[in-house]
């Protein structure tokens, strides 16, 4: 009996170690891509990029049980691909850092501007505010607000689900039949964002020590929930305001559910530079500091032209970082997983085997390509 216990208990820390890094602040901006292009083509979206990835979580599991030594995604293509595509998955990531790191400059800075203007005016300033505090905790260290994060983000969907209730006679069911064809594509980068969270997968392994057997289970049912809160989140928006969704869904709320808003993107923001700030110091074995310019200040050079030139918003600078991060990530655990594949003697045997053909993987990177190619364009 305590052994099936402490199993469900594991079981449990792991899938929620998965949904709590897929589930951010990234969520925000689906219900502005949807409403664009029409909810039937948002879920599409949402279901395929979803099976996608949980397909793509579940070969990284593979990989990871399937290796004895702890790495993550760039230890894994240095040892399998060669030394030399650690830089390239290493600067995949980084875009995908990046791109969040200033998308949540920018909603910050917009959700301040709303907050104590009641306009978007003042973005700017309020962004380059933002970014002194983060600067200042994050130099001292802020390991405890990262924890914070799966709790705003649940205080954030509850709050639209009851606002949802409360106006329930509001709801135009006219708003989940506009469909516009022409812009098919719009949501892949920020949905795709919404659902990354392979860089948790090997986490997951350790987290089920002893009990790596539901390491299948636990990824399946990690990368269902997310499909499940993004479908329910953006149906309440999209029924509630239809085309006039804000980029950053919080807005349209009012005062009080942005603030919540605006906790989630500050502890997603305290997360991503403590991760990042990890990765420049272990994997490159930068001091302190160096780390933390780099992570701090990138995001600041690169907010400020976006901003003065309004080159972009919230939800492109997601989409961006989604189509192109997440494309490039995609393509390398494929490819990983292909040369796992014909290896025919493994370190260790893993758990389980995903047996997917070659045509499938094929699709998928085409499919990757087809959204990078798009924000190209």
């Amino acid at each position: 009996m305590g052994q099936k216990i402490n199993m469900n208990k594991k079981l449990f820390t792991a899938v929620a170690a998965l949904t709590g890094t897929v589930i951010g602040a990234g969520f925000l901006g689906i219900p502005y891509v949807v409403a664009k292009s029409g909810f039937l083509i948002g879920l599409v979206h949402m279901a395929v990029i979803c099976f996608v990835l949980m397909a793509i979580n579940l070969m990284t599991g593979e990989i990871a049980l399937s290796t004895r030594a702890m790495h993550q995604i760039p230890g894994y293509a240095s040892k399998y691909l060669g030394k030399k595509t650690k830089i390239f998955v290493f600067l995949a990531s980084a875009i995908g850092f990046y791109a969040a790191l200033v998308a949540y400059l920018i909603g910050e800075g917009e959700s301040l501007s709303f907050i104590f203007t009641g306009t978007l005016n003042y973005t700017f300033v309020s962004g380059i505010i933002f970014w002194i505090l983060m600067a200042g905790l994050t130099l001292g260290g802020i390991g405890r607000f990262k924890k914070i994060e799966p709790l705003a983000v649940a205080l954030v969907f509850l709050a639209a689900i009851i606002l949802g209730i409360i106006n329930f006679n509001k709801i135009n069911l006219s708003n989940f039949t506009y469909s516009n064809p022409s812009l098919f594509f719009l949501p892949f980068g920020v949905v795709l964002f919404a659902f990354l969270g392979m860089s948790t997968v090997p986490e997951m392994e350790r987290i089920l020590e002893r009990n790596e057997k539901l390491m299948k289970k636990a990824i399946i049912i990690g990368s269902l929930i997310p499909l499940f809160v993004y479908i329910l989140f953006t149906a309440v928006v999209l029924g509630l305001y239809g085309n006039n969704v804000s980029e950053i869904a919080t807005l349209n709320f009012g005062k009080l559910v942005t603030l919540l808003g605006m906790l989630t993107m500050f502890t997603a923001f305290a997360a991503l530079c403590l991760a990042f700030q990890d990765t420049y110091r272990f994997d490159f074995g930068l001091s302190f500091k160096k780390a933390w310019l780099l992570v701090l200040g990138v995001p600041l050079l690169l907010f400020i032209p976006i901003q003065i030139f309004g080159l972009a918003g919230f939800v492109k600078v997601l989409s961006i970082g989604g189509s192109i991060s997440g494309g490039l990530l995609g393509i390398s655990l494929l490819l990983i997983h292909s040369h796992l594949q014909r290896q025919k003697k493994l370190e260790r045997k893993p758990e389980y085997m995903i047996r997917m053909p070659m045509i499938v993987k094929i699709l998928f990177i085409l499919l990757f390509i087809a959204g990078m190619v798009y924000e190209f364009l």
